[in-house]
């Protein structure tokens, strides 16, 4: 039997309140898409993609001081980058081939000199956990935190309530999770929360009304100027991520697809960081990681039965079960 696709898995949880876009990430890091209308998540759907963790494909990646958070559009398809950091010019044929599916791009290894010698590229399985936000169940949601490894702290930057009770799903989470669990603050909406924002958005999953007096950015009309609806700046999510403990901050646009990519993989990262010092223990399930032994050839046929999407190559397929909220 052939082996496994990956060298190591890891549980991902998303959290965050209901509306935030969880789903919506989680479908377009999986799928490639968008998806305007969905319903909410009752309990938790799942997930999954391989992703390249450790040399040579970090050191593509850009530093969490160079990303950038505005939404991509359709003049960046002839800009020299795309939304997850990797020049065009270096795109392959099959990421191509991958962009005719509507999935994302699979990153690229940049082509050493022949005398260097390369590492073998390590693989990630990225097993993904899409929480429900609604309070009715977050007595069940918080039963999922147990042996996840990685999370995603999600708010929506047009509601800046969703920012309030960030704090309280992390308390929630450090208290029933590995106390060495890996977060990322998240802030989604960000093709909303830009100056450049259309006036009117349609897409049901971008509603939100503006109360006059309650931002930032209300004109003398009561109006939000422009299409901005942003009630979160970066700077206080940075300084509540900073406070916190938190890995890092990252504003992100499930619609456009921007820094998605990104967001999951500085979690990987670092969860690849921590297996090589040491502080899992591959067979212990609730260290929410597992190395090559714990799956074996089971682990290929697993990861064959959830049809995970591989960055690495140009085959695409679907890796999220069930509905989204």
């Amino acid at each position: 039997m052939s082996a496994a696709p990956w060298d190591y898995i890891a549980k991902l949880v998303c959290i965050g309140d209901s509306g935030c876009g969880k789903s919506s990430l989680t479908i377009r890091l999986c799928e490639g898409r968008f998806v305007p209308h969905h319903d909410v998540t009752i309990g938790v759907e799942f997930g999954s993609r391989i992703v390249p963790v450790g040399p040579p494909y970090s050191n593509t990646l850009p530093s969490p001081t160079t990303t950038s958070s505005q939404p991509s559009s359709p003049a960046d398809a002839d800009a020299d980058t795309d939304t997850d950091g990797t020049p065009t010019a270096s795109k392959s044929g099959s990421a191509a081939a991958a962009a005719a599916t509507g999935l994302p791009p699979p990153p690229t290894i940049p082509i050493e000199k022949p005398n260097t010698p390369q590492p073998p590229q390590k693989h990630m399985k990225l097993s993904l956990w899409d929480t429900a936000g609604q309070e009715t169940y977050k007595s069940v949601t918080r039963s999922y935190f147990r042996g996840a490894s990685g999370a995603l702290l999600v708010f929506d930057l047009t509601r800046k309530s969703t920012f309030q009770h960030v704090t309280d799903w992390l308390n929630d989470l450090r208290q029933i999770a590995e106390p060495d669990i890996v977060v990322v603050l998240v802030g989604n909406k960000a093709d909303l929360a830009s100056p450049d924002a259309p006036e009117e958005d349609d897409d049901d999953t971008h509603t939100h009304t503006h109360t006059p007096g309650t931002g930032p950015y209300e004109a003398g009309d009561g109006k939000t100027k422009g299409g901005n609806k942003r009630e979160v700046t970066r700077a206080e999510a940075e300084a509540w991520a900073a406070r916190n403990g938190v890995l890092e901050y990252v504003e992100t646009s499930a619609k456009s697809g921007a820094n998605v990519e990104m967001a999951f993989m500085r979690v990987a990262e670092r969860i690849f960081q921590n297996i090589q010092a040491g502080r899992y223990d591959l067979n212990d399930r609730r260290s929410g990681v597992k190395g090559p032994s714990a799956g074996g050839a089971g682990g290929a046929a697993a990861a064959a039965a959830s049809k995970s999407v591989r960055l690495t190559g140009g085959d695409a397929g679907r890796g999220l079960g069930g509905g989204c909220c």
